[in-house]
């Protein structure tokens, strides 16, 4: 090559340039869709942090009760959440394949699911609202309060599962923006009804649901008007299709089973908070809370993950999709290791924002240190949730999210079972969760993301 005038480094900078462009490339698909991702995804738990925030200064009861009530209620909602995992890469595949009214209309499909599911599901709860409670075990008042605030909470359920698909609908057709918007109008309307309804009017904990379900039927409103836009102009019925329904049913009745392995791991975790007292499910529901701001953050780059490997494979490339993946994966060790360290250095201090109350105050900063040493094994786990989710590998996930939870529930007890302070407990439910568990979840999506087998490419 030096004959001919050129470095003899040149052919080696030449073939590294495609690759470096293609890196830079998949960089910038995943930051315009993780960035605004990050901010509604993390509108979410702060709903529950605006709650936690303002009924935390009414004392520990009604804070424990929020505990209880937001478990049942984010584990009956949480089972489906499928309607958006299932959605997206539906929708991500046929976009990729170049068809954008069947990319629509089987958002339009999860739509109809979300609102009739929605409605039973409220009513089964609202039926059961008060033997459910009981069975938490706590005292008299804490469970008054998780009684009232789940009551009223039903209302917005059917809402929170139509914002699942409508959004999921959205993230396939490569639109993060709007989701964001919405959530963010969603979280101020929120906050505003929450402080109004719980101090201007003195409603007290029914004050927070309130302002909740109006804010959550609120986003419902302002997704249909896009959505409706959507479909006009790609021509797709706002009516569901029967086949349409059936194939997010096939594919959300595995992720179904998955998110119900995870919801039970933290049914466990609220169970045996609630056995070491008022001031140890106190503490639970402040760090649990934080966990949930960090997991919705990091699970920005699941859905970035979600989207582009469902409209790489859809476009029937297996390399950008292999790509996709190394890429999200490092991001999410630099996302984790971040959040961690933010977490760690605020541990002391981060409580006073959700309770007064001095013994809840004094078991946090222990565990919320280990909840931010464990972040970054936590953003490895989300980034690759996402990438199988987005691949539709729906029943892997269900059956391995069974033998997860057969690994943390021993896990769990032995760590808890000896604890003879409130602080203890507290951290051996933080270390049961957001360590064993997660290293559970890590190994069984890890080995299956090292295989061919969940790169099915097509529509």
């Amino acid at each position: 090559m030096a004959e001919h005038g050129l470095p003899p480094t040149e052919p080696r900078a030449a073939q590294a340039s495609p690759a470096r462009a293609a890196r830079r490339d998949i960089d910038r698909r995943i930051a315009n869709l993780a960035i605004p991702a990050l901010g509604a995804l993390v509108a979410e738990p702060l709903f529950l942090t605006v709650d936690t925030a303002l009924v935390g200064h009414l004392g520990a009861a009604p804070l424990a009760g929020l505990a209880i009530a937001s478990a049942i209620l984010q584990t009956a909602v949480g089972l489906m959440v499928f309607l958006a995992y299932s959605t997206t890469p539906l929708v991500a595949r046929r976009r990729g394949a170049g068809d954008t009214r069947g990319a629509v209309q089987a958002g339009i499909d999860g739509l109809w699911l979300a609102l009739a599911i929605g409605v039973v599901v409220a009513a089964a709860i609202w039926a059961a609202c008060r033997p459910v409670v009981a069975a938490f075990g706590a005292d008299g008042e804490t469970s008054a309060q998780a009684a009232v605030y789940l009551g009223i909470s039903c209302l917005g359920i059917p809402a929170m599962l139509i914002v699942f698909a409508a959004s999921g609908l959205l993230r396939g057709l490569h639109d993060t923006k709007t989701p964001l918007a919405v959530a963010a109008a969603g979280f101020t309307a929120n906050a505003l009804l929450n402080w109004l309804f719980i101090y201007g009017l003195g409603w007290g904990i029914a004050g927070s649901a309130w302002g909740t379900v109006l804010a959550q039927w609120g986003m419902v409103l302002a997704y249909l008007a896009v959505i409706g836009r959507h479909a006009r102009r790609s021509g797709a019925s706002p009516l569901p299709r029967r086949d349409g329904l059936g194939r997010v049913g096939r594919t959300g009745g595995w992720l179904f089973v998955r998110t119900l392995g995870l919801r039970a791991a933290l049914l466990a975790t609220v169970f045996v908070a609630t056995a070491h007292g008022t001031i140890a499910t106190a503490g639970y529901q402040v760090m649990f809370m934080l966990f949930g701001v960090a997991a919705f953050a990091l699970d920005a780059l699941a859905i970035a993950a979600q989207a582009l490997v469902g409209d790489a494979l859809g476009a029937r490339d297996a390399a950008r999709a292999r790509l996709v993946v190394r890429r999200t994966i490092l991001w999410g060790f630099v996302s984790g290791g971040g959040l961690g360290a933010a977490f760690a250095i605020a541990s002391p201090v981060v409580g006073h924002v959700f309770t007064d109350d001095p013994a809840v105050l004094a078991i946090l900063p222990p565990a919320l240190l280990v909840l931010g040493l464990s972040l970054p094994l936590g953003a490895y786990v989300f980034v690759l949730d996402g990438v199988l989710m987005g691949a539709g590998d729906a029943r892997y996930l269900a059956w391995t999210s069974l033998v997860n939870l057969a690994a943390y529930l021993p896990a769990l007890w032995a760590l808890t079972a000896f604890a003879r302070s409130d602080a203890a407990a507290l951290v051996g439910l933080t270390l049961g969760f957001s360590v064993v568990f997660m290293a559970a979840r890590a190994l069984t999506l890890g080995l299956r993301a090292r295989t061919e087998r969940w790169m099915v490419l097509g529509v």
